[in-house]
């Protein structure tokens, strides 16, 4: 699925799934240069982002796999 992450004013990563009109906070990553791995939403969602460089800018649109929550 297509999703938006960004970093909001505070200096927190959040995801937008456009799709569900869906935005959430990260809580949890697996790895903590955020790509390559599994991160956790407030909502219980599990995404798996795509490897990509660390100094990657944000806001950015990726393909992301949901690999489990409600």
């Amino acid at each position: 699925m297509k999703v938006m992450i960004r970093r909001n004013a505070a200096g927190e990563l959040s995801v937008y799934v456009p799709k569900k009109d869906l935005e959430e906070p990260i809580v949890a990553q697996q790895n903590p240069g955020l790509w390559g791995g599994v991160v956790t939403l407030a909502n219980g969602w599990e995404l798996e982002l795509p490897a990509m460089a660390a100094d990657t800018t944000l806001p950015i649109t990726v393909d992301a796999r949901r690999v489990s929550g409600d």
